[in-house]
């Protein structure tokens, strides 16, 4: 933006009074002089104007240059609210449906797009719940080493499928066979508390102009909500990242089954 410059105080020009011809007084002459220069000076001293706000906005505002060569903004991340740590399970059927769902599926792809699982630690089945369902001797330590531990391995997988134009892709939808869900009774896989299971969601992105899709292995419940609990495999032979069925195109959901 251009601010055209303010003028300067007009400056009285130093005309000398007196007649013309012989017979000037010099005291008289030189009493004029110094009164012409002193009105100048005190002209030339006046306070200069404030700026204008125009001017102000210019000299903060960025150039379209500047504007392009901007950083891009990370993946988004929606936060969805915790389960209060001291309530207990319920029987009810979660719904992938709601924003809740969509926040978490938000941040689990914002996760594997950027490559950092902990972007989606709120899509993942919480700590708190999982001291409660499980009744092994140190739930929370196999929390930590085992369960999101392999959800780290798989999401690197994830990224790396993608490969470079990995923030280039768009996520379409996740597809959730809730029909094929079953209810996990205490007793079965080690777990001391029951919850709803689901197999084989499908993560439905665009990239390159293409319908692409990899699967969700396992998603369980928690007080009425979908959490995953284990991305690329449920079991695997070694400490290696897994990417579960990606496809061409939306894929297909399932197969039913597990816990």
């Amino acid at each position: 933006m251009t601010v055209t410059p303010t003028r300067p105080a007009h400056q009285p020009r130093d005309v000398l009074p007196g007649r013309r011809g012989h017979g000037r007084r010099p005291v008289a002459l030189a009493a004029a002089v110094a009164a012409v220069l002193a009105a100048g000076c005190s002209a030339g001293n006046t306070a200069a104007p404030p700026k204008s706000s125009r001017a102000a906005a210019s000299s903060a505002s960025v150039s379209p240059a500047a504007a392009r060569r901007a950083p891009r903004p990370s993946p988004s991340v929606i936060a969805a609210p915790p389960p209060p740590a001291y309530l207990h399970q319920t029987m009810a059927m979660p719904s992938a449906h709601t924003r809740v769902f969509s926040a978490e599926m938000t941040d689990l792809w914002a996760a594997v797009v950027a490559g950092r699982p902990t972007f989606a630690i709120d899509a993942f089945f919480p700590l708190t719940a999982y001291q409660q369902v499980k009744a092994i001797a140190d739930p929370a330590t196999d929390w930590h080493n085992r369960l999101f531990g392999d959800f780290r391995l798989d999401v690197a997988a994830a990224h790396q499928l993608l490969g470079p134009g990995a923030r280039k892709a768009r996520l379409v939808q996740v597809i959730v066979p809730s029909a094929q869900a079953s209810w996990i009774v205490p007793g079965v896989c080690a777990n001391g508390v029951g919850y709803w299971h689901v197999a084989g969601a499908r993560v439905v992105y665009r990239q390159h102009g293409q319908l692409r899709s990899f699967g969700i292995a396992s998603l369980i419940s928690w007080r009425g909500r979908w959490y995953v609990v284990h991305f690329g495999a449920v079991l695997r032979n070694a400490a290696a990242g897994v990417v579960d069925q990606p496809a061409l195109g939306p894929g297909i959901p399932g197969p039913p089954g597990g816990c």
